[in-house]
């Protein structure tokens, strides 16, 4: 990948479609979450994905979302497949995945295979789609291993489309994705870097204070229209984390156009916004590391 040719860098897109399978009808979930985006519930392979972002000069980080337990059905696509399909695409993608935590030491066996064999940068949780508390020490094992290898993990956090407007909002809980229990999670593995996904309504105060307070601890600006942030999230992002906020479109359905265009309005400093765009994200993944 060469830094000097991207613009920006999206620590958050979705892959939600294989090249292996044929394309199937959105489901509930994918529908719900169309709706409370007002856009289309559109699903991408990890090929497709690459030649939205290379046209425009954007990299970005692709994953799916493995939450079988909690749901009863397996992704559309694996991390395997994302992780061989996004290594074709270097120059635009970083491959992250997605283990069910649940699963235990299934959990823990595969997320290690997956950073050692297919050279995976990151893992993506989903805490109220995979309905777990992320400082349960049963899943202390599993960060162990994103530990040892210093790889990013990065949570949802706050409320999510997935389920909104649905009998029962589809079983999701808004519960477990309150960014103050990977506090706990901050303090047991220091040296694991931990990214909070989007504003974190409604517990952004919440957010703010364990990313000030702990070094190892991110905040993405994906799943929101910028001119949507609070203004402290405004406010810290261009004061105390301002070497810790990093640009998500959560594509597809926000897209980076639409984001990039909306934080181009929004009251950011000058001297922040390469930061924000680029430069944290490319820090904490150790591009352009030799």
């Amino acid at each position: 990948m060469d830094l000097d040719e991207i613009v920006a860098i999206d620590v958050h897109t979705h892959v939600s479609a294989s090249v292996n399978a044929p394309a199937q009808p959105p489901s509930e979930h994918a529908e719900a979450m169309a709706r409370y985006f007002r856009t289309e519930a559109r699903a991408t392979t990890v090929p497709e994905l690459a030649a939205y972002y290379r046209e425009r000069k954007i990299a970005c980080v692709a994953f799916a979302v493995d939450a079988r337990t909690a749901t009863g059905r397996l992704p559309a696509v694996t991390s395997e497949e994302v992780a061989e399909q996004a290594a074709e695409h270097s120059d635009v993608l970083v491959p992250f995945a997605s283990v069910d935590p649940r699963t235990g030491r299934v959990a823990v066996d595969r997320a290690r295979r997956l950073i050692e064999e297919l050279h995976v940068k990151g893992f993506k949780f989903h805490p109220s789609g995979q309905a777990f508390y992320p400082n349960d020490r049963e899943y202390y094992p599993l960060y162990e291993v994103l530990e040892g290898f210093r790889v990013p993990a990065l949570f949802h956090s706050g409320q999510t489309g997935a389920g909104a407007g649905v009998r029962g909002g589809g079983g999701t809980r808004l519960k477990y994705s309150n960014p103050l229990f990977l506090d706990d999670v901050a303090v047991d593995f220091p040296d694991l870097p931990i990214v909070l996904a989007h504003p974190s309504f409604p517990w952004q105060d919440e957010a703010l204070a364990v990313a000030v307070h702990k070094p190892n601890v991110y905040i993405d600006l994906s799943g929101w229209s910028p001119k949507y942030f609070p203004a402290n999230l405004v406010q810290y992002a261009n004061s105390l984390i301002k070497n810790k906020v990093l640009f998500g479109s959560d594509f597809p359905m926000i897209t980076p156009d639409r984001w990039l265009a909306d934080f181009e309005k929004l009251d950011i400093k000058p001297e922040v916004r390469p930061l924000i765009l680029k430069e944290n994200a490319a820090r904490l993944l150790g591009l352009g590391e030799r």
